[in-house]
């Protein structure tokens, strides 16, 4: 599956001959090369039917030759009049969500042409936007790309699989979900397995895999401080096992993004699984590059779809989940907490793996079974906060642009005397928004994130999706 979205374009022609001589072809085609030229310059992968479409047969072979390219989303090019029944019959024969794009020239009877295939989708109800515009790179962003990653994510979404271990975690009922549900609204399926799988395959675990990820760290973290008691070098090491056995796991059953119980069995009785949550959606270990798997701590199911629509919408890059641990009112921060471990792209957000490292000390965890965790505040720059909640079973999805800042000294030095020797990852979300409105809307304690800005496109998912879109800024 691709990170960038796959999109289909066809440009549709009036099918008489005469007109189409004597008229459109001289206005259809430059505005074909122009069309193709500007979404080409998208960050997409974009593939193009190879003539203009105007007879019944030429739409099908069309069809069938973006069909057989796998595209997610079709753009309709509809620049000058076509008959609007040939226009359905091609996006039927499709079956993808389609962008009818139309544009503002006069001359063309382009939008003619729009609005009568529009109107004859409407009437049977096809899923489908109008985007009217003049030919301007400006303008395809602004309008086309939001709506082709919306679509995309649509299509990326169906026949995913979610990877949930175990079950509700110290009661967080917003961790807890519908899974046909999921079935029917998003096309997701499941793979629900005991945590105890996890456990099993950690403890076969080669040596020399263990070996290789301990020294990873040992070399290239800022300290792994070790403990005679509760984080000592066997713990680390079982922690780092449970991570690679996940990440077969993964391999294993095709998941797509997952979520971890770990408490209290495994935080207690045998280690928590922060490095799981610190290496699992970043873009490469110490085995070598991979792919990024979204994962949520605490099962927490919506935690975790919300950051794989992040990754995708990223194209790829690491998320991020914490809890809403504070909000400073009078400094207009949130403070984005986890429990042991935040994804380790965020202590530099650098390309290289080994430069975040430097910023981050491995240190002893709190929870009864010992083990480490990630100690860092997560680096400054522009971040997309979102999370998918549900009321009454519904689902809405809170969309929080902000920015990632250094706290003050003495923000963090306050925090810190507040919190006592429980030093955990933070990151501090600079928001600017009625406080009191997010407290009495957002519906969990968990929140996603990923860097960036995808405002724009997480309405269009809403949409979409059938979820109302709730914006703080």
């Amino acid at each position: 599956m691709g990170n960038l979205p796959k999109v289909g374009m066809i440009t549709f022609g009036d099918h008489r001959p005469d007109m189409w001589e004597k008229v459109f072809s001289h206005k259809t085609i430059p505005l074909h090369a122009a069309a193709v030229e500007l979404a080409g310059q998208l960050p997409v992968e974009l593939v193009v039917a190879s003539e203009i479409a105007r007879t019944r047969d030429q739409i099908n072979a069309a069809v069938d030759e973006l069909r057989a390219q796998k595209v997610e989303v079709l753009v309709a090019h509809i620049p000058c009049w076509t008959s609007p029944n040939l226009v359905v019959h091609g996006i039927q024969r499709m079956g993808l969500y389609t962008i009818l794009l139309g544009n503002t020239d006069p001359g063309t009877h382009g939008c003619v042409g729009l609005l009568g295939a529009s109107g004859a989708l409407a009437q049977i109800d096809y899923p489908h936007k109008n985007i009217r515009t003049g030919y301007e790179k400006e303008a395809y962003e602004q309008k086309l790309l939001p709506l082709m990653r919306a679509a995309s994510i649509q299509e990326k979404l169906k026949g995913s699989v979610f990877g949930l271990f175990g079950g509700r975690s110290i009661g967080i009922d917003t961790g807890l979900y519908d899974p046909m549900q999921w079935k029917k609204q998003f096309g997701i399926d499941t793979e629900h397995l005991d945590q105890i799988e996890i456990i099993r395959l950690a403890e076969q675990m080669p040596a020399d895999r263990i070996d290789t990820m301990r020294q990873w760290f040992e070399q290239h973290a800022q300290s792994v401080e070790y403990t005679d008691t509760k984080f000592t070098k066997e713990k680390f090491d079982f922690q780092l096992a449970c991570y690679l056995a996940t990440k077969d796991l993964i391999d294993d059953y095709g998941m797509d993004f997952i979520a971890i119980k770990c408490m209290h069995e495994l935080s207690n009785s045998y280690v928590p699984q922060c490095m799981t949550q610190a290496l699992l959606a970043n873009h490469e270990d110490a085995e070598g590059p991979k792919g990024t798997t979204p994962v949520a701590c605490e099962a927490d199911a919506d935690g975790a779809l919300t950051q794989y629509i992040l990754k995708l919408l990223s194209g790829g890059l690491p998320t991020f989940f914490a809890d809403v641990s504070h909000i400073d009112g009078p400094n207009e921060m949130m403070y984005c907490v986890n429990c042991g471990a935040i994804n380790v792209f965020y202590a530099g957000r650098n390309s290289d793996t080994r430069e975040n490292l430097k910023h981050i000390r491995i240190r002893e965890s709190v929870r009864p079974a010992g083990g480490g965790i990630t100690y860092f505040n997560a680096s400054p720059g522009p971040m997309q906060l979102a999370r998918l909640y549900r009321k009454a079973g519904t689902y809405k999805m809170a969309i929080i642009p902000c920015e990632a800042e250094a706290p003050t000294q003495q923000m963090l030095d306050d925090f810190i005397e507040s919190r006592g020797p429980h030093q955990l990852p933070t990151l501090f979300a600079k928001v600017h928004f009625d406080l009191d409105r997010f407290v009495n809307e957002y519906g969990s304690n968990h929140i996603s994130g990923v860097v960036g800005c995808y405002r724009d496109e997480l309405l269009e998912i809403c949409d979409l999706l059938g979820i109302e879109a709730e914006v703080f800024e």
